[in-house]
């Protein structure tokens, strides 16, 4: 079953702007899918390349005469940082070539990770990251919610099939996929990090006494959540500064960004049992910011949460060019603005401010505030 993906459109036009264009993401989030899809659209022709698959990688063993040979095509190169010795040689092919739209590399890792890509293809690549499903793309909020939106565990025949599907997603990136990318760290110690991270989802980061739990420095700390948020699997959302004569916090909040990986880290099956447990209430919170920053076009729209030493706080803050778009999350399905709402609507001369909350009607709350729903808060960001 295929479900189209916002980001297509998106690609297509990056194709037509770049000479390589480089789709990231956590492995399995479709991005193959969606590049061969992109591919069979195409007025052009092109090739596929699995570097995965042994006779794809080895016909990449002299690239620039193989390449060469496929001059004029769309070149899709799969788990691309698998042979990073090809992108001098991608560089100096489309500068030999000139024009758009020569290659379309996949990986699993990002640029900072891909240091030669970031470095060697400099000003000729666009970097757009691909995540799970969106709540826009599929019509079953609650199940992508409970499951998550890799495709196949949303996609899965039951609850119990998709847990055992994030399960065995979990055990393979430990296990396989971080030493092919040349990660050398103990998968039982990441994966109790991981799990440590989940009992603290939507928590400001604490590096401190993780290393105390864990009995490593801070700096191991650090290492490990660098190597999560490389893989696209947890989000840093950082706090917003501003001139305010108010003492803010200044550490990040750390999310796991699939919330089906989240619920199989605190062993989490069903809805019910995701309604009875402690964290119900900032699962539905990481969700919703998560739904929303991956909504977000990077190249000029900015998410950050802002919160005072007092303990006044909101959620999330969109910045772009001419304002700030205060969000909070609530899973009730009667939201009221918190106490600290006007206060910071104050503090950073706000004029408006949205409550996301599990509704099926955006209405006004009072001048200010508006309670939304996810749908129409994406929609919303989409078209600003």
């Amino acid at each position: 079953m295929y479900i189209n993906r916002i980001a297509e459109t998106r690609i297509t036009e990056l194709l037509t702007e770049f000479p390589v264009v480089g789709l990231l993401g956590a492995r399995q989030v479709g991005k193959t899918t969606l590049a061969k899809r992109i591919a069979s659209l195409s007025k052009s022709d092109s090739i596929y390349l699995d570097l995965e698959l042994i006779e794809h990688y080895n016909r990449l063993e002299t690239p620039e005469y193989y390449l060469r040979d496929h001059k004029g095509k769309l070149v899709i190169i799969d788990e691309v940082q698998r042979k990073p010795e090809l992108f001098p040689v991608i560089r100096g092919l489309v500068d030999e070539y000139g024009g758009n739209g020569h290659f379309l590399l996949l990986g699993s890792a990002s640029p900072e990770l891909l240091k030669q890509s970031s470095e060697t293809l400099a000003g000729r690549i666009y970097y757009e990251i691909l995540g799970p499903f969106l709540c826009l793309e599929v019509d079953d909020w609650s199940k992508l919610w409970l499951r998550g939106g890799f495709p196949d565990s949303y996609l899965a025949r039951t609850d119990k099939a998709a847990y055992r599907w994030s399960s065995a997603f979990i055990a393979t990136y430990l296990e396989r996929d971080l030493p092919a990318l040349g990660v050398q760290v103990p998968s039982i110690q990441l994966r109790r990090f991981w799990e440590m991270l989940a009992h603290n989802n939507g928590q400001i980061l604490n590096s401190s006494k993780y290393a105390s739990n864990f009995g490593v420095s801070p700096h191991t700390i650090k290492r490990y959540l660098s190597i999560l948020e490389s893989t696209f699997l947890v989000r840093q959302l950082k706090p917003y500064f501003s001139n305010v004569a108010k003492r803010l916090v200044k550490t990040p909040k750390i999310y796991i960004r699939d919330t089906g990986l989240l619920h199989v880290l605190l062993r989490i099956d069903s809805m019910d049992a995701l309604a009875g447990h402690p964290i119900v209430g900032a699962s539905y919170e990481g969700w919703v910011i998560e739904q929303i920053c991956a909504s977000l076009d990077s190249d000029y729209q900015q998410a950050y949460f802002y919160r005072t030493h007092a303990g006044a706080e909101v959620d999330l803050l969109i910045e772009n060019s001419s304002n700030l778009t205060a969000i909070e999350v609530k899973r009730s399905p009667a939201p009221k603005p918190s106490r600290g709402l006007s206060e910071i609507m104050k503090d950073l001369n706000l004029n408006s401010a949205y409550i996301v909350y599990p509704g099926d009607e955006t209405y006004r709350l009072s001048d200010k505030v508006t309670a939304i729903t996810l749908k129409d808060m994406l929609t919303m960001i989409k078209t600003c």
